[in-house]
């Protein structure tokens, strides 16, 4: 008896996994089953495949009907599995060709009508196929747009299940159906964020930049109106282009969060949730499919926590893990999905909960235990993987009249952070790390590369105090690294240093 079989993809997270579909008829009670652990929408396919077979002229066999999805341990979700369940139960009846299914991967949902239907993940497990090694993947018209992304696959988009069997040597008439559209896209803010707008925050401004050359996590603190919002929102400006295989890594995720991709963008990414949002919205969650949660929608770019002290205390302990390996993952039972979560972090709080603690000329109406039950919002050890720490002071009426033309603009930022990080790179050439960030203080303190001693002296001393943890100690050797290849030395010097202690914990050289 023949066996029919195609392929489909498995996500979990944003990893794909090829999964073997194969139709089988026997000579029983005609019946039409699914098996190899599929979740309710996925066993729901059956009543969506016979209409759509039934309303495209195709004819299932009135047999008994089994698809098996292998490998039948591995969780499978969703309604992007129809297309290739039709296929194959097709296939096994003689109306299709089953040598032409076999190499084919088969992506999408049916509608009754026998349209198919745009699904999300569509990018990742295009990807995935490729990977396996397949250079034929069917998709639906609307999700054609994100899977010719991927290089080297051959991807043919279809309006309709009668399409798609014609293809494949059925004896059908296609019938002329509208395609199923998705929503159109959200264009997005055509506002140019330029540095050379914020007047009066010098040192605020190299900060930034430093942040961005060495990938350092950042916290502003300060009055309303400073400009931490506006310091923040500039960073994707100045950070590197993204490589084309970062640029598909972001809009994978894109694609996973049921967004219209029609293109690479090689801006880094900037999420900005809202400081209502649970654990769950920024780590990721789902009872039956895992989505990514904003900290994932980050990647590769930056995560701006704006009135970072008003999340709970739990969601903002959440990103402690992520900050130091890069992943996420969301356990469920019967699964684990794990997400790329390598972002770089900007928060910025008010000194008190009235905001005007410490403001000259302000009248701050908050009490003592008020105040330090907010700044205690942010735990230590979050605040011990934060690399620069800045304090932003409103400017005054004489700066913002003055006219001073600004420290720098967006456009040369930019050029000295590719010039820092290719120094970087060039220094660690030969490991797993790029940027100043990622170096662990292990390696930092090794004699090739560790700082003379008389310029760790400030930061020797700091530690011996109890100022600085051994973590923040390898933090300010990381931003003085970074110091120097902005400044185009060697090695860093006593003036680095005391920079970088500076900017961590706010304490003179």
């Amino acid at each position: 008896m023949t066996i029919a079989r195609t392929w489909a993809v498995a996500l979990t997270g944003v990893d794909g996994h090829l999964v073997e579909v194969e139709a089988d008829l026997s000579n029983q009670t005609p019946d039409f089953r699914i098996i190899g652990l599929p979740d309710k929408s996925l066993g729901e396919a059956v009543q969506r495949v016979h209409n759509a077979c039934k309303n495209s002229g195709l004819d299932l066999p009135r047999r008994r009907l089994t698809i098996n999805l292998s490998p039948a341990s591995l969780p499978k979700q969703g309604s992007s599995f129809d297309l290739s369940v039709a296929v194959c139960a097709l296939a096994a009846g003689g109306a299709l060709d089953v040598r032409s299914i076999r190499r084919t991967v088969h992506i999408g949902e049916l509608g009754l009508d026998g349209r198919l239907r745009p699904v999300p993940g569509v990018l990742p497990a295009v990807l995935a196929a490729a990977r396996a090694g397949f250079d034929s993947v069917v998709v639906p018209s609307a999700n054609l747009s994100e899977a010719v992304l991927v290089p080297g696959v051959e991807v043919r988009a279809a309006v309709s299940l009668a399409e798609v069997a014609l293809w494949h040597g059925a004896d059908v008439v296609v019938p002329e159906l509208d395609p199923v559209e998705r929503p159109p896209v959200a264009l997005p803010d055509s506002e140019s964020l330029d540095l050379a707008d914020i007047v009066g925050q010098h040192d605020a401004v190299e900060a930034l930049v430093v942040a961005a050359a060495g990938g350092h996590h950042m916290l502003l603190s300060g009055p309303p109106g400073a400009g931490k919002t506006m310091l923040a929102r500039r960073l994707p400006g100045i950070l590197p282009a993204l490589t084309d295989e970062e640029a598909l890594d972001v809009a994978s995720i894109r694609s996973l969060c049921g967004e219209n991709v029609r293109s690479l963008d090689a801006v880094a990414p900037l999420e900005a949730p809202h400081h209502s949002a649970s654990v769950a919205a920024l780590v990721g969650g789902g009872s039956r499919a895992a989505r990514p949660g904003a900290i994932v929608r980050a990647h590769r770019g930056v995560l701006f926590l704006d009135e970072a002290a008003e999340f709970s205390r739990v969601a903002l302990d959440a990103l402690r893990q992520p900050l130091e390996s890069g992943t996420i993952e969301i356990s469920r039972s019967g699964f684990t999905a794990r997400f790329p979560a390598r972002f770089q972090l900007v928060m910025a709080m008010n000194p008190c909960p009235c905001g005007n603690y410490g403001v000259r000329g302000g009248e701050c109406v908050c009490p003592s235990a008020a105040i330090r039950r907010y700044a205690s919002r942010l735990s230590g050890p979050l605040r011990d993987r934060v690399d620069i720490e800045l304090q932003v002071a409103r400017v005054t009426p004489a700066r913002a009249v003055a006219g001073a033309p600004a420290l720098t603009n967006t456009r040369d930022a930019a050029a000295r952070v590719v010039s820092a990080r290719a120094r970087a790179r060039e220094r660690w050439h030969g490991t797993p790390w790029t940027r100043n960030a990622e170096v662990p203080g292990s390696r930092l303190r090794q004699i090739d590369v560790r700082i003379p001693a008389d310029a760790r002296t400030p930061l020797d001393r700091a530690l011996e105090r109890g100022m600085l943890t051994l973590r923040g100690y390898d933090r300010v050797l990381r931003l003085a690294w970074t110091m120097a290849d902005l400044a185009g030395l060697d090695r860093p010097g006593l003036d680095q240093v005391g920079r970088a202690l500076y900017l961590k914990r706010g304490y003179a050289a």
